[in-house]
């Protein structure tokens, strides 16, 4: 897990409730971001703003694909350990450097906000973070951009924090 703002970890030094904003590199996740600086600005004089973001899990076997033909030929391959420190150095960048821009986000609006991240599968990372930090109150964005199938198939992160979740869960909706 990398933490920037120094502090406890498991929030006991903290006074008020806690928000956790979980955001990704999506749309969706900075309008939730902003819906709570617009609306919950007075509260958050008195409350910790929390910006989390679950780095995703790498597994050391992909897939590639070789032509054959007019037919593909699909091959698990387990990527060279090289491969797989990279992959994982340009992920905490990308994260970091997220983390980094909602944090100015924060600032810009006179909000200061710690940032965490934890590598792992993005819904059970922020229900883990909820209860690790004592958070009071979950905000996620609407993942719209999912098709029906694949919230029938997959599931949806916001919907799995609403079931699970040690906290009250509000998922943000763009109005159309």
């Amino acid at each position: 897990m990398a933490r920037e703002e120094s502090g406890e970890e498991n929030g006991s030094g903290d006074h008020g409730n806690k928000v956790m904003v979980a955001i990704d590199e999506s749309d969706d996740s900075y309008f939730a971001l902003m819906w709570v600086l617009q609306t919950l600005k007075e509260s958050l004089t008195t409350t910790t703003l929390v910006i989390f973001m679950p780095q995703p899990a790498i597994d050391n076997n992909y897939t590639f694909a070789a032509t054959l033909g007019a037919a593909r030929i699909y091959s698990p391959v387990s990527a060279r350990p090289d491969f797989v420190n990279s992959y994982k150095e340009n992920q905490r960048k990308l994260v970091l450097a997220l983390l980094e821009r909602a944090k100015h986000i924060c600032q810009s609006h006179g909000v200061n906000a710690e940032t965490f991240s934890e590598e792992g599968d993005p819904s059970i990372a922020i229900c883990s973070a909820v209860e690790r930090l004592n958070i009071d109150l979950l905000v996620l964005g609407d993942e719209h951009h999912l098709s029906k199938l694949k919230r029938v198939l997959i599931g949806s992160v916001s919907n799995y924090c609403v079931q699970h979740a040690k906290c009250s869960v509000l998922v943000v909706k763009k109005s159309k």
